[in-house]
């Protein structure tokens, strides 16, 4: 089998974070911040609303539509931004855009994310969000999510990529 390069971002993010020296507990506290401040956009935005999420499935309104649009066009002209300035990260790093392949695992997945998504009325990223506004039954899909996530790090290799 011939040499495989991961040109996953998250695992080259994940081997410089662990050759970096340990800091204090206190600069995660920027990170807090930031999740509480996007929680907040989320509860006003209503994007955490179960019914806002069914209307979007069932076609009977666009505010989801218009949300998620916004964020393609948003993510569209950062990425622009990104290359045409070559912009790097906070600790100086080249940000590098590698190009994926497409395949039919993404095409599966996609359809597994869609229908988990259409079922409980909820994506990952409101989840924490939903819990702050009470809504403690998201601990269940919380760690559904997280019980998915290990199954499919242990049939990785045998899955269409």
């Amino acid at each position: 089998m011939p040499d495989l390069i991961n040109t996953d971002f998250e695992v080259h993010s994940l081997e410089r974070i662990a050759a970096a020296a340990p800091r204090p507990w206190w600069h995660l506290l920027k990170y807090a911040v930031a999740g509480i401040l996007l929680g907040i956009v989320f509860v006003k935005a209503e994007i955490i609303s179960w019914f806002r999420i069914q209307e979007m499935f069932r076609l009977q309104s666009f505010h989801m539509y218009g949300v998620i649009g916004s964020a393609v066009v948003v993510a569209a002209i950062s990425v622009w931004i990104i290359k045409r300035f070559s912009i790097k990260t906070f600790s100086g790093e080249k940000i590098d855009f590698t190009p994926k392949k497409y395949n039919k695992g993404q095409v599966i997945g996609g359809l597994i994310f869609g229908a988990g998504w259409a079922l409980t009325g909820a994506c990952p990223g409101p989840l924490f969000a939903q819990i702050g506004t009470g809504a403690f039954v998201v601990i269940i899909m919380i760690l559904s999510a997280m019980a998915g996530t290990w199954v499919y790090g242990l049939l990785r290799e045998k899955l269409p990529h």
